[in-house]
């Protein structure tokens, strides 16, 4: 399985480079020389990138790839997905931290078991994670605190959802 560390915003320069939009808790491992990814482009085609620097670059980061010599290679990956095997991935070893492939695809239920529909995305904004329920009809967006989701239960498949009155209306 894959998943997303990284999206490419733009080019940065005329050298190869691009700025891109971190989407991993361990952007020193993930971004590190020599690491690979597999770039996900918009067409739909897909290519192995080999690391070869990355810098901080205020809220994103500045990547060169061995396989992206100048800005004409860069301008190609624009808004192309970098994407890594799951395999790979060290575990969290915190208890309440979790890779967004574990919670995707989990049953949201109610905590007197009322099942309101699966986990389909993790979304990461300014203000925090949201959790993209599918629902029968629709997708609801729930703020992932403690407070709202009180009990994640990997193995057993589920999220637990204690909303606040009107959150899933």
């Amino acid at each position: 399985m894959d998943v997303v560390v990284g999206r490419v915003a733009k080019a940065h320069g005329i050298r190869g480079e691009l700025a891109v939009d971190v989407r991993t808790d361990s952007p020193e491992e993930r971004f590190a020389p020599g690491a690979v990814v597999a770039a996900r482009l918009r067409d739909g085609t897909s290519r192995p990138l080999t690391l070869t620097a990355a810098r901080p670059h205020g809220e994103r980061l500045i990547v060169r790839f061995d396989e992206v010599p100048d800005r004409t290679a860069a301008e190609l990956l624009r808004g192309a997905l970098l994407v890594a095997d799951t395999d790979s991935l060290p575990p969290t070893g915190d208890p309440d931290e979790f890779y967004d492939h574990e919670l995707e695809g989990l049953k949201a239920v109610l905590t007197d078991g009322t099942e309101v529909g699966v986990v389909n995305e993790v979304v990461h904004g300014p203000a925090g994670e949201l959790l993209a329920i599918q629902r029968a009809k629709d997708e609801v967006l729930v703020p992932f605190v403690r407070e709202i989701v009180p009990e994640v239960d990997i193995k057993g498949g589920r999220v637990v959802l204690d909303p606040p009155e009107g959150l899933l209306d």
